[in-house]
């Protein structure tokens, strides 16, 4: 009993770090739409992908598939400004 409850700690603990992320590359992502040159916005943009990707694969390895944001790395300047975007491809 004691390696489930740990298991479910360890579960939520990862789900709450993910979303905690999430949330801030969607803020970070609608901020830099109107903040195109923002070099450290884009670098903590960057950062915290990488960030995501890694706790991403730690929880897929452990707890199956994800579908999210923070997917991509960004160039200098925002690259999401560019059309044709994704979903009119």
């Amino acid at each position: 009993m004691a390696h489930s409850q740990q298991r479910g700690k360890e579960y939520y603990a990862l789900l709450q770090q993910l979303q905690e992320i999430d949330f801030v590359l969607v803020e970070l992502n609608l901020y830099l739409d109107t903040h195109p040159t923002d070099v450290n916005a884009i670098e903590q943009f960057n950062d915290l992908t990488e960030k995501r990707w890694a706790l991403a694969n730690e929880y897929e390895k452990h707890y199956g598939p994800l579908q999210n944001f923070g997917r991509s790395y960004s160039g200098y300047p925002w690259q999401w400004n560019d059309e044709p975007w994704p979903w009119q491809v």
